[in-house]
């Protein structure tokens, strides 16, 4: 029954997948049927990203109170009628209104879960874990290309992935009995995945005061500035700086997530033989390969396996991250401090990409692997210091 309850997590994580992607393989369509710049994109996916923000600071006083079964079957549920609500929308404000409950289902479901496995979970299923996101992610431009090229439009892409939803939380509601029956664990484990009150909320002022939280959640927006840069700004320093052609460059910079997936795969086999720690140094040693593939005069080819170790080397470290949490801070505060650095990795994603933007257009976009080893600089000095305060390796 452990084993079954496990599969529901994993299918709850390929739907979180799902729908991110949905909004970038959509919009080319949707747009111009909005009669708004295609910069608009950004107004819909910063909403979104507020929303998760949001939902993922409060996810440790919801689960307390609702307990992770409910927290994930709600937060699906939310999720569905958002993206029903997009393939109904007429309007431009409609999508925005829509996007709202899009991100607040978003948040909250990904810190439950992340906790609730680090918990009880070894550390091999936190990987595959996030390899079945990617998976996810994967299949949602998947579906949205099926709808658009059988002449069907692209609201009929987000109903696809709405009515998978729906199915999911059915699916969702029926599996409630076995986290139940796991309830008793997560109080041994004194786990804030329970459903009871018997641990307090902490507020941020007092996650912040724990030694070596700031550090943790700091690191933890370093690494989504590079990968969410990298997602970003891959084929755009390919065109710009190596000189490929756009079509070339989209299907090469998928090489950074098909990195990412497999290396999530990969690295769940790894932790038969390394623990986290030594699996974020490893992934931490395989992104400074990539930077400096990239960063030096070796040729397009070299630059290219750099762009694809960068993303092998993202692979190990948000789940290796999340999954030392207990062992950095406790089994009681594991939750608040993981709905945290889910916070501060969207705000990270949200505020880091446009920067270098920025960057890029003033100065130049060489500078793209050089702005990645900069946060991989600040991420490593960070989560050591996070071993050191927490005396943990």
């Amino acid at each position: 029954m452990f084993h079954l309850l496990l599969s529901v997590i994993y299918l709850a994580f390929i739907s979180l997948g799902l729908p991110d992607a949905l909004l970038g393989s959509a919009w080319p369509s949707m747009y111009p049927a909005f009669h708004v710049p295609v910069s608009y994109a950004g107004i819909i996916s910063m909403i979104i990203a507020a929303g998760t923000v949001i939902s993922s600071l409060q996810s440790d006083r919801l689960t307390k109170k609702l307990g992770t079964g409910k927290i994930t079957a709600i937060s699906v549920a939310t999720t569905a009628v958002a993206l029903f609500g997009f393939s109904v929308s007429h309007s431009f404000i409609a999508l925005c209104l829509w996007a709202v409950p899009y991100g607040l289902g978003g948040g909250s479901v990904d810190a439950a879960l992340n906790n609730y496995v680090a918990l009880h979970y070894e550390s091999r299923h936190m990987s595959w874990l996030h390899c079945m996101w990617g998976v996810g992610a994967s299949i949602g431009p998947y579906i949205m290309g099926y709808a658009l090229s059988n002449k069907q439009e692209w609201s009929m892409g987000y109903r696809y992935i709405s009515i998978f939803q729906i199915g999911l939380t059915a699916i969702l509601i029926i599996s409630l009995p076995l986290w139940k029956q796991f309830h008793k664990k997560e109080h041994v484990g004194q786990s804030a995945s329970g459903s009871g009150n018997t641990l307090p909320v902490l507020t941020l002022k007092q996650i912040f005061q724990i030694p070596g939280a700031r550090e943790i959640l700091f690191a933890f927006f370093c690494y989504s500035a590079v990968e969410q840069t990298s997602s970003l700004w891959a084929s755009s320093y390919l065109v710009l700086h190596l000189g490929y052609s756009s079509e070339k460059a989209a299907g090469f910079a998928s090489l950074f997530f098909i990195g990412i997936t497999v290396g999530r795969g990969i690295s769940g086999f790894i932790t038969f033989k390394l623990n986290d720690s030594q699996m974020i140094h490893l992934g931490e040693g395989i992104i400074l390969l990539g930077v400096l593939a990239m960063l030096l005069p070796l040729g397009k080819t070299v630059a290219l396996a750099g762009l694809i170790l960068i993303g092998l080397g993202c692979a190990p470290i948000y789940p290796s991250i999340i999954h030392s949490t207990p062992a950095h801070f406790g089994a009681d505060k594991s939750q608040a401090i993981i709905g945290v650095q889910m916070a501060f990795a969207y705000i990270g994603a949200c505020l880091m990409p446009p920067l270098f933007g920025i960057i890029a257009r003033s100065i130049s976009i060489t500078l793209f692997p050089a702005y990645l080893g900069l946060f991989l600089c600040i991420m490593f000095f960070m989560y050591e210091t996070v071993i050191r305060k927490t005396h943990t390796v």
